[in-house]
């Protein structure tokens, strides 16, 4: 396998990094995850304008654009002989002295990731357990898709090594925040519910996807604080990431939903099949 690192396409036994990168010593450096379809990035403007924007947050020196992004793309699944992949695009931070720096970063490490996926198929379908692990606050003002995972680490050991099973995460006062890999939805008499932002949650890039989508074919979107309770008694449920799609919840903790039987979740997931070759951004 292939990966790129910071400009050159390597055999990935033959990748590395200096110690000093403070990615490595301080967790400074972002992440964007996407899906490659039949040779195209989905949704991938949204993916950099995110990526971008923690960039500038963290004070990393460098922006990305569509045009240059394929090009790497495409060096790197030529490599690898593949059409349909997984991508990691992480930059972090790069060189530094040891101890905490305040001034700009201008040279990061930027290297993409690859994995080979199978052509997509069917909807997917998953169980749900609530987790007694606290979604944590984020370091910033918003969550940021960042290398600081100590807390989704601690959330997945909870839920176990079963990947069909998805740890969901409270708030500190009890309220529903996200999975420990996705964003949780559901929906009660035809009117679609997700947990707002301010619930220290990642604003996933599907997630925004869904709900531009939803909110197109009519469907009332409501963000907010909700309570287990209020999830227990939908009608539907389902998870969102960019690797695994809309992922319909069957049950959590026994609760019993309508899993890949949902009406809303199988005509959002229809939308995304119908999308995910030709896409670059949900506007």
């Amino acid at each position: 396998m292939f990966i790129y690192l910071n400009g050159e396409i390597v055999p990935k036994e033959q990748a590395r990094i200096s110690p000093f990168d403070h990615g490595f010593l301080y967790g400074v450096g972002v992440f964007e995850t996407f899906r490659i379809y039949n040779g195209h990035p989905f949704l991938l403007d949204d993916h950099l304008d995110r990526l971008n924007s923690s960039l500038q947050e963290l004070m990393i020196s460098t922006e990305f654009n569509r045009a240059e992004t394929t090009v790497m793309l495409q060096r790197l699944s030529e490599a690898n002989s593949w059409e349909h992949s997984y991508i990691r695009f992480n930059v972090s931070a790069g060189n530094g002295e040891i101890g905490l720096q305040t001034e700009a970063y201008e040279q990061p490490t930027v290297i993409i990731f690859q994995k080979p996926l199978q052509p997509p198929g069917e909807l997917l379908e998953k169980q749900g357990t609530w987790l007694t692990t606290r979604r944590n606050s984020p370091e910033m003002h918003e969550r940021l898709k960042s290398h600081h995972y100590l807390n989704n680490i601690a959330g997945k050991r909870e839920a176990g090594k079963d990947g069909s099973i998805e740890g969901i995460f409270l708030t500190e006062t009890g309220m529903i925040a996200e999975g420990v890999v996705s964003n949780m939805f559901w929906v009660k008499e035809d009117r679609l519910y997700t947990p707002a932002i301010e619930t220290g949650i990642l604003n996933g890039i599907t997630r925004q996807y869904v709900m531009s989508i939803a909110q197109e074919i009519g469907m009332e979107v409501n963000e907010g604080l909700f309570s287990p309770y209020e999830a227990a008694t939908a009608d539907e449920v389902f998870f969102t990431n960019s690797i695994q799609e809309i992922t319909a919840v069957s049950e959590i903790d026994g609760q019993l939903f309508q899993g890949k039987r949902g009406k809303w979740t199988n005509v959002l997931f229809s939308r995304y099949a119908a999308d995910r070759e030709r896409l670059w951004s949900r506007q």
